[in-house]
């Protein structure tokens, strides 16, 4: 008798209508377009109609020569570009937060900020800037090596085909290093101060300290960063774009995956474009990011929970 006269709990249409908005915005310019790209890779058009061809614009992305080889180099020159920011933006990034986090360091405010400000900037400002720093002829980099006596170490970096991609993903490496900075300080921060009292009553202080309680307290976040690092990598464009142009030269060395769609969908000079394969490269990046998205949260993610709080 009790549970037939117990209320019954009203439904929260308060909650819907709140997120109707963000739903909607959501739909229309990211669920919307990308049903749009996967739905255009399987069609080709054939005297002025689109015909479906089912996956027959991937086997031409894969097999056909013309194609396949520079989708292979934008691949591998893209997990290098990826690589580099792994190795060198994320350990500087953590090495700072570790440096700024220090109660004993002075002008602490000032250092962050100097840091981050490379994030906000335009990537047209960053790529044309420093194109005319590295260039031989009127840039300020060999003038500024010859003053410390090392000028016979500066090379058109961004004009050599074994350095030019390396070169811009240390520009974007500066560029962006505040970012894992910012995001591994905070992490920092929000560490119980009883633990680290609790690890110096045990004798364990200054970089003993970091290694063997701050670090592994902050995995999780190093790994969003890390995932964030990859999506933002295999996405990347406008940088390379900016500062080589879309054929991403010399001689496609610089050619990544958002590059090579972008000739590839609204075409460039002599090439004509073809929507139907530059959506296939599309639905390509967007499978090889949602491959590792997934496999960082059922992987890695599950082993880093141990860690959290």
């Amino acid at each position: 008798m009790a549970a037939e006269t117990r209320p019954k709990r009203p439904f929260r249409w308060h909650i819907g209508i709140f997120l109707a908005p963000a739903v909607l915005v959501y739909t229309a310019i990211m669920i919307l377009p990308l049903a749009g790209t996967l739905q255009l890779s399987l069609f080709r058009n054939i005297e002025q109609h689109q015909v479906f061809v089912g996956l027959q614009n991937f086997r031409t992305l894969f097999g056909d020569p013309n194609w396949s080889v520079n989708f292979w180099n934008a691949l591998r020159n893209n997990v290098w570009f990826f690589i580099i920011h792994m190795l060198v933006q994320n350990p500087i990034g953590v090495l700072l937060a570790a440096l700024l986090s220090s109660p004993r360091l002075r002008f602490s405010a000032f250092y962050r900020t100097a840091i981050f400000v490379p994030t906000i900037l335009s990537f047209v400002i960053v790529g044309f800037a420093w194109k005319l720093i590295l260039s031989p002829l009127w840039g300020v980099a060999p003038h500024m090596l010859d003053l410390v006596g090392l000028k016979s170490l500066f090379t058109p970096w961004l004009g050599k085909e074994e350095y030019a991609l390396t070169a811009l993903s240390l520009i974007s490496v500066w560029q962006f290093v505040g970012i894992p900075m910012m995001l591994i300080y905070a992490a920092l921060l929000s560490i119980p101060d009883e633990v680290l009292e609790a690890a110096e009553c045990d004798g364990i202080t200054g970089m003993s300290q970091f290694w063997k309680i701050k670090l592994p307290l902050i995995l999780p976040s190093i790994g969003i960063i890390s995932i964030l690092t990859f999506v933002g990598n295999f996405n990347a464009f406008d940088l390379i774009y900016t500062a080589q142009g879309a054929l991403a030269g010399p001689n496609y060395s610089t050619d990544i995956l958002g590059t090579f769609l972008y000739r590839a969908f609204f075409g460039f000079q002599l090439q004509v474009g073809d929507p139907n394969m530059g959506a296939a490269i599309a639905t390509m990046m967007f499978l090889i990011i949602l491959g590792g998205v997934c496999v960082y949260l059922f992987l890695v993610q599950t082993r880093l929970r141990r860690y959290q709080f």
